[in-house]
């Protein structure tokens, strides 16, 4: 509960300094770079380490590939049957097919599933949403946009994301233990990401053209937080015979909200930014009972 209070207290912090004009508007920008920088390879490297290998981690990063596959044929369908523009398409599919697994999806399995699930969080946002975002998430962006990104680009933005590198790293040191003053440092550093992180996305929160977005939002928010979440829980569960911790949290982080990583590439490639920005925006805030709902559902998992 103490974690939640934190989170909602944080956000609101975020939305009170942008009211109030307490912190430069390219302050979000800022916070984020240091999270990636420094907060999220810290976090990667002190709980990565101790993460034990098992047969469930192919499941847990499938999980963002097969949820980003369902959102490509689900919205180009809807784009078909409303005769929605290709831009529009795009945006849903970027925003509706990737969750906030990292600066959301973190501090919120930290808050219901306590330190000892960030692990499987890290795995998940590591090797499922950011290389899913870093090549998926960039091609369909040049697809629905203009353009193509190649092999070679691609490549190159995932080997030099820092958390990826942390990763990397915190996978070859397993076998080595850490001295008591580094796990202190990484446990430190890490423990920084949830407040900036929803400073940062509280900040940002903007509800401006909701009035010509209702649908399109209800059509990608219904796909993103419910649909698609109920769609691999029924796979994993009663089809696969999946169960324990892992499984929970892996189904866990497919009801995230929109990824703001997402909406930020979606934008980039002018691919409806109202509509990305709302899908963020109200994702995260309705987010905050869906996830309580799905936690709750799956408790017996």
């Amino acid at each position: 509960m103490n974690n939640i209070i934190l989170l909602i207290l944080c956000f609101t912090a975020g939305m009170v300094l942008h009211r109030y004009k307490r912190m430069p508007i390219n302050a979000p920008a800022v916070l984020n770079r240091f999270i990636i920088h420094v907060s999220l390879p810290a976090l990667t490297l002190f709980y990565v380490h101790d993460v034990k290998i098992s047969s469930d981690i192919g499941l847990m990063v499938a999980m963002v590939w097969i949820f980003f596959a369902l959102a490509a044929g689900y919205f180009w369908l809807i784009g078909r049957w409303l005769d929605l523009p290709r831009r529009t398409v795009g945006a849903l599919i970027l925003t509706g097919g990737l969750g906030n697994t990292s600066y959301f999806g973190l501090p919120m399995i930290e808050a219901y599933y306590g330190h000892q699930g960030l692990a499987t969080g890290i795995i998940i946002d590591q090797l499922g949403s950011f290389l899913v975002l870093s090549t998926l998430g960039i091609t369909f962006a040049g697809i629905y946009s203009s353009g193509r990104p190649g092999i070679g680009e691609m490549l190159k933005r995932v080997v030099q994301f820092p958390p990826f590198i942390a990763l990397m790293l915190a996978l070859l040191l397993i076998p080595f233990e850490y001295p008591a003053w580094l796990t202190f440092v990484f446990k430190r550093l890490g423990d920084t990401l949830a407040p900036l992180a929803l400073v940062a996305v509280g900040f940002q929160l903007r509800l401006g053209h909701l009035a010509g977005n209702r649908r399109n939002l209800a059509i990608g928010l219904a796909f993103k937080l419910i649909l698609a979440p109920l769609a691999l829980f029924l796979l994993y569960v009663p089809l696969l015979g999946a169960h324990g911790q892992a499984i929970q949290i892996t189904l866990f982080e497919a009801a995230m909200p929109p990824m703001i990583t997402a909406a930020i590439l979606a934008t980039e490639h002018d691919l409806d930014p109202p509509l990305a920005t709302l899908m963020v925006a109200v994702g995260l805030i309705i987010s905050f009972a869906t996830l309580t709902i799905w936690w709750w559902l799956m408790q017996g998992v």
